[in-house]
């Protein structure tokens, strides 16, 4: 390749987090391991904090180049003092690395904590990223890190929170400590005796909490009025956390005598796929201690060891909704688990039965809607519910089948489409034939049908048919039926719909 077709390299800043190699990014650690050349700043002494975080993920091979300042807090005979020889320093490390960039080799900048927040790589930045393609990865801050460290929530609701340099002095930080909700001051080290002052002044010192390395190895947290400053490292910092989250009054907190709150949540899985199942009832799901309902439903709600399971058979709805109600009144959260909408031929009904007795007045129920099967099946093969349309069950187990029978002719007469639930069971496989033959009495044999089987699940079968070719052997309960009106066509693509309008 000649020179005019060489392509510089890629400089990239890249954030290691406050300390521990387990912080750093999924990308940083990736970026890392790929670059050409690994950069990274070290006092004098030329141990490279950064470089520790990271050698987990350095790989044999990599240039690295060592970035040493020439001054830190000692004093320099430089003629432009301490800060011109921090710009020489600075002008030098990014020639350096410019050198590699200009030769196409990617460049991989480390950075303590996060690249842009009181990090050396901005100078780096600030004079490279005009002349080379950049990236900047972010890190988890000090500050994030040291809130986790000592389990404290540095602002909530509309509070607000100020970052301080510690080098501002005392008669600074005071005034920014006394008129802020919450704080963290860095850059402690030899600033620490004045920000210590700060915090005193400002009538937060009680407060304060300092920590030291967070999430390392060497990691120290304290009240601040308890620390020597002889023993504070630069990393380090002073925490101001919220109000809102210190300990609750004694009369405040839950006491053993508190009534339990309990209550049954009755919530929809959708027909089958984890994709139908919305996030409020995965939400109520997850905040359940108990969960009931039938094996086949419950099989379908990952497993969570914190978590009771009640599973059943099918045709004990009444005891199931019992439990439900008994274990709630005792103070339990309780999910009872239904396929497609807990309202629709389920369990949201049988508990609002049991719930009415006297002994479960006040037991708190709510229903979590779901994807009804239906919904499910016509979504597979178009809008064959586009217009009015009933839902019907053909289970006899709970109402006589001569009603059945009789609502399915009231439903063809009225020329709606018709959803039919339960349709086939081994205990009266008779039954869709004799209700076919009952439709086929007002509906013509070429009236369109759709067969759904475990939609959702990994069996799932569509089949559009007629009424009159509907072999009633090729359905079980896994099954759903959509027998179409008279205005229920199937299109070129295959795709079955019922007009919105209707003749005449």
């Amino acid at each position: 390749m000649s020179a005019e077709q060489r392509t510089t390299g890629r400089l990239y800043g890249v954030g290691l987090g406050p300390g521990d190699p387990e912080l750093v990014t999924v990308k940083a650690a990736r970026l890392i391991g790929a670059a050409d050349v690994v950069a990274f700043h070290a006092a004098r002494h030329g141990r490279s904090v950064a470089r520790g975080i990271a050698e987990p993920y350095l790989r044999e091979g990599q240039v690295e180049e060592l970035l040493v300042y020439p001054v830190t807090t000692e004093t320099t005979d430089h003629p432009g003092g301490y800060q011109g020889a921090i710009d020489e320093f600075y002008e030098a490390a990014a020639a350096r690395l410019a050198a590699h960039l200009d030769a196409g080799r990617d460049v991989v900048v480390l950075a303590e904590g996060d690249p842009f927040f009181y990090g050396s790589y901005m100078h780096m930045h600030k004079r490279l990223a005009h002349r080379y393609p950049t990236e900047v990865v972010a890190g988890v801050t000090s500050v994030s890190g040291a809130a986790a460290a000592v389990g404290r929530p540095l602002v909530e609701r509309d509070e607000v929170l100020t970052v301080l340099p510690g080098t501002l002095g005392a008669d600074e930080l005071t005034e920014w400590l006394s008129t802020t909700d919450s704080a963290a001051v860095m850059k402690l080290g030899r600033t620490f005796p004045e920000v210590r002052e700060a915090f005193d002044r400002a009538g937060v010192l009680d407060r304060a909490l300092y920590v030291e390395r967070a999430s390392t190895d060497r990691q120290r947290t304290l009240p601040l009025a308890e620390v020597d400053p002889a023993t504070v490292p630069y990393f380090s910092l002073a925490l101001l956390p919220s109000l809102l989250t210190d300990e609750l009054p004694a009369a405040d907190r839950p006491g053993d005598d508190d009534e339990p709150t309990g209550e049954v949540v009755v919530v929809g899985l959708g027909p089958g796929a984890r994709h139908w199942t919305t996030p409020e009832a995965a939400d109520a799901l997850v905040s359940a201690e108990v969960l009931i309902g039938y094996g086949p439903y419950l099989d379908r709600v990952p497993a969570n060891p914190r978590q009771e399971r009640f599973p059943t058979d099918n045709r004990v709805e009444a005891e199931r909704a019992a439990h439900a109600l008994e274990l709630a009144r005792s103070g339990r959260r309780v999910a009872v688990v239904s396929s497609g909408d807990p309202g629709v031929f389920a369990m949201a009904a049988a508990v609002l039965e049991v719930a009415g007795r006297p002994e479960f007045a006040g037991v708190p129920v709510r229903i979590v809607p779901g994807l009804t099967a239906a919904q499910a099946v016509a979504s597979k093969v178009g809008a064959p519910l586009g217009h009015d349309f009933c839902v019907l069950s053909l289970s006899d187990v709970l109402k006589p089948w001569h009603v059945v029978v009789d609502r399915l002719r009231h439903a063809a007469a009225a020329d709606l489409v018709i959803a039919l639930y339960n349709p086939r069971s081994k205990h009266r496989p008779h039954q869709l034939g004799e209700a076919q033959q009952a439709l086929l009495e007002t509906r013509s044999a070429d009236t369109v049908v759709v067969v759904g089987r475990d939609v959702g699940g990994p069996e799932e079968q569509l089949t559009v048919t007629t009424l009159g070719d509907l072999d009633p052997a090729t359905v079980d309960m896994r099954c759903l039926l959509i027998v179409g009106s008279s205005q229920t066509r199937v299109g070129p693509s295959g795709l079955v719909w019922t007009s919105r309008t209707y003749p005449g």
